[in-house]
């Protein structure tokens, strides 16, 4: 048995089998990787079952893979003695020795569907030919495969007997239960798919200019921003004393004095913020780089993350996840979760739960100080001055001398 001085593990009886010899290598890893030493024993344990199996079906480590994995478990399942998280853990286990080039790397999966394979190719063409970010081809990609599930199922794709009708009917079904937006997300996705279907020569007719357009008039809503009373409240209820709320202060820092988005939060690097002469890189939509310049409470908020919140790891993303595996955050909508943690922290009812009413806000309190649409448009990044227009409607100061009087005098 390994002394725990000695190791990062210990079990009640000698491990067995060919995964012996990587037991200490995995344990560093999972340290690596930000989990703590009380939640190795039971990684460990669980390798150590593994590895005995393998011993038992004279497997040897080179050979160990993703089906060897479904195998074992599928023997456990009998005897219902699988816990949660347990395939997690040879998932980490297999990619360990990939790492260490134990085992060599993952096949290509020849058991995908011809949907599938369809999806994954215009995914390809989206990256590579088109050059879209992969934000663009999260969002094009699900509504092709509904709309192809849908018309094919599970099947063979003959898109030789696509029609108009099919076209129409679908986004017809979708604009009934999807906001104006995001029905026009979709004709623009469907529209992408069949011009690569036309450019791959799959089918021979112009269809997607059968795709209908859906109405969605600009300009008809009031921008809703986080009342400043509100705003006060979530950073007054925002723990400073806690590697995890150090984390959510500074990004509520980001989103509220330069008005970040939270894909653009997400994004952000080590090396994104310039320290000598107080800027920040942002890579705004369609990938284009920005740079602002970085107010000193924001740079205050995220210094005192980096110094004392964030977790030592390799990766170089900004803000990292408090729990294990430690990496980046990954998605936007993670950034939507933290905001509506602290609005609910807060106990405060606002028009909304997004990231979004901060960047409102932000425009609002410029207008307020007098400045004007341009230079508001040049802080959110908008590309186009038609976006920053939105916000004259909530110029109240300057839009009262416009007001006619009341007929009869004032009501």
């Amino acid at each position: 048995m390994n002394q725990e001085n000695e190791c990062l593990w210990v079990l009640l009886h000698e491990p067995k089998g060919p995964l012996v010899p990587y037991l200490d290598a995995f344990a560093q890893s999972l340290i690596d990787h930000g989990f703590k030493t009380h939640l190795i024993g039971r990684q460990i344990r669980v390798v150590s079952y593994f590895s005995q199996w393998l011993l038992d079906k004279d497997v040897v480590a080179e050979d160990v893979d993703e089906q060897q994995v479904r195998c074992f478990f599928a023997g456990r399942a009998q005897q219902q003695s699988i816990r949660s998280g347990d395939h997690a853990v040879l998932e980490r286990l297999v990619e360990c020795l990939r790492q260490m080039n134990i085992i060599g790397p993952q096949p290509v999966d020849n058991t995908l569907t011809p949907l599938q394979h369809a999806i994954s190719a215009f995914a390809t063409y989206l990256r590579d030919e088109r050059e879209l970010c992969d934000k663009t081809r999260t969002q094009y990609c699900p509504v092709v495969e509904q709309f192809l599930s849908e018309r094919f199922g599970q099947g063979k794709l003959e898109f030789s007997a696509l029609r108009a009708g099919d076209i129409i009917g679908f986004i017809t079904r979708q604009a009934k239960h999807l906001s104006p937006a995001r029905a026009k997300v979709a004709t623009t996705a469907l529209r992408s798919y069949l011009k690569y279907l036309r450019y791959c020569n799959k089918i021979q007719l112009d269809l997607f200019s059968a795709v209908p357009t859906i109405p969605n008039w600009s300009m008809t809503g009031i921008p809703r921003a986080i009342a400043p009373d509100h705003l006060q409240a979530i950073f007054t209820h925002c723990p400073r004393d806690t590697p995890i709320g150090r984390r959510d202060y500074a990004i509520l820092m980001l989103l509220t004095h330069l008005g970040l988005r939270a894909g653009e939060i997400v994004s952000l690097n080590l090396d994104s913020i310039d320290w000598e002469i107080g800027s920040i890189a942002i890579t705004g939509k369609g990938n284009q780089p920005t740079s602002l310049p970085l107010p000193t409470e924001v740079g205050e908020a995220i210094a005192d993350y980096l110094r004392h919140g964030r977790p030592i790891n390799s990766s170089r993303a900004l803000f990292l996840r408090a729990c294990a595996p430690i990496r980046g955050l990954g998605a936007q909508q993670t950034i939507g979760t933290i905001v509506a943690t602290a609005i609910k922290r807060a106990g405060i009812d606002t028009p909304r739960r997004g990231t979004h009413q901060f960047r409102h806000a932000l425009a609002a309190d410029m207008l307020r100080h007098g400045a004007t649409l341009t230079e508001i448009g040049s802080v959110l990044r908008h590309r186009h001055a038609k976006t920053t227009s939105l916000y004259a409607k909530v110029d109240f100061a300057a839009l009262r001398p416009l007001c006619l009087p009341w007929p009869g005098g004032a009501q």
